[in-house]
């Protein structure tokens, strides 16, 4: 994983728990819908800046690979 990557993730979590605590969610449905936006926004400023940028700011440096035993 590289830095937009811990970034946007950052941001998707960070904004998944204010409009949790701004609207006092109660319930696994509304739970799921406010993690849901908060995923949407974080998804959307990935899309506007890998348009900004003209590639994607995802790597492959995020799989992880099985321990050999």
């Amino acid at each position: 994983m590289d830095d937009f990557e811990l970034i946007f993730n950052m941001l998707g979590e960070r904004a998944t728990t204010e409009i949790h605590r701004n609207e006092q969610s109660r319930g696994v449905s509304k739970l799921k819908a406010d993690a849901k936006a908060g995923g949407d926004i974080a998804g959307g400023a990935r899309k506007n800046l890998e348009k900004r940028l003209g590639r994607s700011v995802i790597s492959k440096k995020n799989y992880l690979y099985e321990a050999e035993n």
